[in-house]
């Protein structure tokens, strides 16, 4: 595994054979292999668990820890992640390279975003994507309309009148 897409691709394999044991093997097998998998995600989240706590005053390496996908989609896994959801949020926005805002998180979980007048064009589904990836506890996105370009009057330079 190298990256975010590996470690997705994994946890979708990993339901695919569960599936699998269900058809093939029967209920007893796939509720075992359930708990296989139960017991090893809740084994790791512990390990994790006690190195967030061993490393809570290190900045340096919680920056290095959230900085490898992988890494980053195992905390969010086990809400370890040391990062708040909008700072979350904004740094998946400020990926994408278009300009886009978060202007605030409803207490229905739905990230409110902005997209900068004449800023890049991106999908409403990428913009939905980042936000997911970056903060699974939300519930979703509403896309805010851009705000009007600011008009400013003054007066006319002098030799222009």
């Amino acid at each position: 595994m190298t990256d975010g897409n590996d470690a997705t691709q994994t946890g979708e394999r990993v339901e695919e054979l569960l599936a699998e044991l269900r058809t093939r093997a029967g209920p007893g097998a796939a509720e075992t292999a359930e708990e296989l998998v139960g017991c090893l995600v809740r084994l790791y989240g512990e390990g994790l668990t006690r190195i967030m706590r061993i490393t809570r005053d290190d900045s340096r390496l919680q920056a290095r820890f959230v900085a490898d996908p992988i890494v980053e989609s195992l905390l969010l896994i086990h809400d370890l992640h040391p990062l708040d959801v909008g700072t979350r949020i904004r740094r998946a926005l400020g990926r994408l390279g278009v300009g886009a805002e978060l202007l605030s998180l409803g207490d229905d979980g739905v990230a409110d975003i902005r997209l900068a007048s004449g800023g890049g064009h991106v999908a409403t589904a990428d913009i939905e994507r980042a936000v997911a990836d970056a903060a699974p506890e939300t519930t979703g996105v509403r896309i805010a309309p851009p705000e009007p370009p600011l008009l400013q009057i003054g007066r006319r330079p002098a030799e222009a009148r």
